[in-house]
């Protein structure tokens, strides 16, 4: 998944997918017109970028901000040597307009984009002349900031464009009192204000020109690059030598990242300007759940497969099959289904064995399962691909609706679960007001009882203690994220202390040009890093200050300062905490709840659409879409049930993870679930009585768990729906076998895993779980159980070994394996047969050089050449320059080589390296 471009045919007859006679060979470059290359170009260096910040959101931060900073800087001291103002106040101007267009203004269209600029210079400059003109009257300066702090959070609340207007007039006023600005010099500082916004302006439309088609496509890459990843780690965690465990977690890692990138994408699908046809915007989250939800598969299966003794033919055939699948071109998606009919045939041969239908029946059937979600993989991708940049040729039933909210180009967390509760708590009489003034109020009163400390404190830096507050507020919402908010600020200032005090010490004074640098490198670093932690963008603004402060302030008096605005941020955080917890308070475990119904509603709109789609195959119905939400619903269970400090096992508080680790369970089966249940059905109207009740009942108990997470009181119970499920299943195992079929068995199962999942969250929150016997079903659990597996292994493919006798075609086995030429020092030997090794460890390593050419490229081609030996085991790998390549170590016995190269698909070839007493050396050139 590396390239869009379209490969010549393979050499290697059982890796090449056969075409259809008479059907045409596509034309060279086809698909490269239409797979946009920002998305499935060839592997690159700077992959791992995309995949640590998808859609770069991280990086066009910091570059807006050193874009913005370094103009708005460079402006500000022209502008003060023309109007023949301090240079000083001249650059704090400016430079507030651009800190302030990089951290608040980020629009993705140039028309928002330029309204939101030119407007800061206006509330910005006019608080400038109200400030001198205060200077005088300290207690009325004072409040006029605990004001318009008061009024930021206000303003908030009616969109970006007024929280920019209040932030604008809190620095405007906090510049005013540090900078001492005269009333006379108000109207050029205007002037200052209003070019530098200009020009950080132009810059920014010149530089960093927002276009938010272009990050949906960056972010479309990083999903690539995350789905190679699991690939890849599926490869390790099959290797018979791994540290299971290490490799089971480095799959957990990649299948989160994974899942992160593509939700992320459904949220940008929403934004403005992305998504210009709706019908192919919805086509595109269709097609990114179903790869996203193989490769889940495919990862869960490895990890299964890695407890298990897994046969060495069947894992070679495997560990080859997801090589493939992480070097395949996008373009050449379809390539994926030979390796997937290979593993078939593996696993028809180890089924066909002596006791292999009852010893590795598990295995077999886990190996059944990542070949065809190969080949559920390989449809995914190429219909994603086909979408290209034109219209789809058969749109979706109906268009994208926005499922996922985003926050930092990040799904969104606790924000929309705190203001339900808030809502709920403000439905009558004056209550009504609390949402608008609750935020409003904590600031004010925060900053009353902060101010008049810091200003004992230090007089000249009072504002310090208004920023610890300002900074406390924006952007959490329970005291868990608050206080871990301080924990970043006071860990961030320390360290920015530390580092910006030696640069202070390394520039020494005078250099000016010097410590502009390490101011605007700071900030750029800063936020860079603020979405990935709060505690690096403090370190790089204390940084910048620090330089700042070395203007006017002896370096014997730096370690004071600091610590007294370290003591300031502090208190201020600390009283805002405890305002926000004291006036009208919002319980984080109620808002932890809230966020639980919210999962409950988001299950129960999936079973809802369920229900429908099954009735009514032509109503709207978003399965897919559904199934977003309850991940989109997931995230912010997660990031609410975090816990401050991280307790050990066994210690009490920890049932908040079990009822996590239920939900993220119970998201598995949603995924699978809407996949499966996507289609066209039309039931008898038994089957159809029987399902709808299936799904009223779950339904009632969805409505009875979410009543019981709205009171704290739980009545009711659950009646689990799993046997009905069952029965069902049972019924319709009559019908002819084939994909329908298959689909309806996976939706029955999965829903009845659904039910069994949440019931266990239900008991948990306190709920009585009962069981719906139906008529005929077993009651006590221990026939529940046995008519469960019964069920599970009536649909298992056991059938498969009785069909004819004899190796399947393209299974390597020493008895039908036929002498084919291969490279080595012998000259012949049978192609896939591993000799006996009576002592290993006499041999010496084989080193494999040859080229690798190909019609297209006669001067040889560029890729990767991967090793895999006969255990299924990845022995090394090495990279081909300008034709030829070179793989040391290999072992005696018979070896899969696959080249990836970024125009073709993978092209497998077998070797068989020799015994040699010496290390020795083997030629063998290949022809893509």
């Amino acid at each position: 998944m590396t390239s869009p471009g379209t490969a010549p045919p393979d050499t290697a007859p059982r890796l090449t997918p056969a075409r259809p006679v008479g059907t045409p060979a596509p034309a060279a470059g086809a698909v490269r017109a239409v797979a946009p290359r920002r998305v499935g170009g060839p592997r690159r260096r700077w992959d791992w970028v995309l995949a640590a910040d998808p859609g770069l959101g991280q990086l066009q931060a910091g570059w807006r901000t050193l874009v913005a900073m370094v103009t708005a800087l460079a402006v500000g001291h022209v502008m003060a040597r023309a109007l023949g103002i301090p240079v000083m106040t001249g650059m704090m101007v400016g430079g507030m307009m651009g800190l302030m267009s990089a951290f608040a203004v980020a629009e993705n269209t140039w028309q928002r984009l330029t309204r939101a600029i030119l407007w800061m210079p206006i509330p910005y400059s006019a608080v400038l002349w109200l400030a001198a003109e205060l200077h005088d009257d300290r207690g009325l300066e004072i409040s006029l900031m605990v004001g318009a702090l008061a009024l930021t959070f206000f303003l908030a609340r009616f969109g970006p464009l007024y929280l920019l207007t209040g932030m604008m007039l809190f620095n405007g006023l906090m510049v005013g009192m540090m900078a001492n600005i005269p009333a006379a010099m108000a109207g050029k500082a205007f002037a200052v204000a209003v070019v530098s916004a200009a020009a950080v302006l132009v810059t920014r439309l010149l530089l960093c020109y927002p276009m938010p088609r272009e990050d949906l496509l960056r972010t479309q890459r990083a999903f690539v690059v995350e789905a190679r990843r699991v690939a890849d780690a599926a490869v390790d965690t099959l290797d018979p030598d791994a540290d299971r465990q290490r490799a089971v977690r480095r799959m957990a890692r990649s299948l989160h990242h994974l899942n992160v990138t593509t939700v992320t994408i459904d949220g940008r699908l929403a934004q403005p300007e992305v998504a210009a046809d709706p019908h192919m915007a919805e086509l595109l989250h269709r097609h990114l759940f179903d790869a996203e939800l193989a490769l889940r598969g495919i990862g869960r299966a490895v990890q299964d497969l890695a407890r298990l003794d897994v046969p060495p033919p069947l894992r070679e055939a495997m560990a080859v099959g997801l090589v493939i699948a992480r070097d395949t071109p996008l373009g050449s998606a379809q390539g994926l289904r030979p390796a997937a009919e290979r593993i078939r045939r593996q696993a028809d041969h180890v089924l066909r064995l002596p006791d292999g239908g009852s010893r590795q029946a598990e295995t077999v059937e886990l190996a059944y399962r990542v070949a065809h979600l190969l080949d559920s993989l390989a449809g995914s991708l190429s219909h994603w691909l086909a979408l290209g940049w034109s219209s789809p040729e058969s749109p979706a039933k109906v268009p994208f609706q926005p499922t996922v909210a985003l926050e930092r180009d990040r799904p969104a967390g606790s924000a929309a679960a705190a203001q339900r509760v808030l809502a709920a708590r403000s439905g009558t009489s004056w209550r009504r007001a609390v949402p608008f003034v609750r935020a409003p109020l904590h600031a004010g009163i925060a900053a009353a009882v902060v101010c008049p400390i810091t200003d004992a404190i230090d007089p000249h830096r009072f504002y310090w203690g208004l920023v610890g507050v300002m900074i406390t507020l924006f952007g959490t919402n329970t005291t868990h994220e608050r206080l871990r908010k301080f924990g970043h600020r006071m860990a961030g200032t320390v360290i920015g202390a530390v580092i910006g005090v030696a640069l202070l010490h390394l520039v020494g004074p005078g250099h000016v040009y010097g410590t502009l640098t390490i101011i605007v490198a700071g900030l750029t670093f800063g936020a860079w890093g603020m979405q990935r932690a709060y505690a690096l963008w403090v370190v790089g603004l204390v940084v910048a200050l620090v330089q700042l402060y070395g203007l006017t302030t002896p370096y014997e008096g730096m370690d004071h300062l600091l610590g007294e605005r370290l003591v300031d941020n502090g208190l201020g955080i600390l009283v805002a905490t405890a305002c926000a917890a004291l006036v009208f308070p919002l319980s984080s475990r109620r808002i932890t709840k809230e966020a639980e119904r919210g999962y409950v509603s988001a299950v129960d709109g999936l079973v809802s659409q369920l229900a429908l789609r099954w009735e009514d195959p032509d109503a709207p119905v978003r399965l897919r879409g559904a199934a977003r939400a309850v991940d989109s619903a997931l995230f912010q269970v997660v990031s609410l049930a975090r816990p401050l400090v991280r307790m050990p096992l066994g210690v009490r508080g920890r049932d908040a993870d079990n009822r996590t680790a239920l939900l993220t369970t119970a998201t598995g089966h949603a995924r699978a679930l809407a996949a499966a249940a996507d289609m066209d059905i039309d039931l008898a109207p038994r089957s159809a009585e029987r399902f709808a009740l299936i799904t009223t009942t779950l339904t009632c108990s969805l409505q009875a768990l979410d009543r019981s997470l709205a009171t704290g009181d739980p009545e009711g119970c659950w009646h689990r729906v799993s046997p009905l499920t069952r029965e069902l299943a049972a019924e319709l195992d009559t019908a002819p076998p084939g994909p329908r079929a298959s689909r309806i068995r996976t939706t029955l199962r999965e829903l009845a895993a659904l039910d069994e999942t949440l019931a266990g969250y239900a008991e948990r929150c306190g709920l009585t779980v009962h069981s719906t016997s139906p008529t005929g079903m077993a009651s006590s659990p221990m026939e529940r159980r046995t008519q469960a597996l019964v069920a599970e292994w009536s649909v298992r493919p056991a059938t498969r070994a009785t069909a004819g006798s004899g190796d399947p075609a393209g299974i390597v086995t020493p008895a039908a394996v036929p002498r084919t030429e291969t490279a080595s020092a012998g000259g012949t030997a049978p192609a896939g047969v591993v000799p006996a090794e009576a002592n290993p460890s006499a041999f010496g390593g084989v080193t494999v050089a040859g080229a690798v050419r190909c019609a297209l490229h006669p001067a040889g081609c560029a890729g990767w050449v991967t090793v895999i030996d006969a255990r299924g085991k990845r022995v090394t790998a090495g990279p081909v320059r300008a034709g030829r390549y070179r793989v040391d170590g290999l072992r005696p016995g018979s070896h899969t080589l696959i080249v990836s190269a970024a125009s073709h698909t993978p092209h497998a070839k077998f070797l068989y390296v020799p015994r040699t007493r010496e290390a020795g050396h083997v030629g063998h050139d290949m022809r893509l």
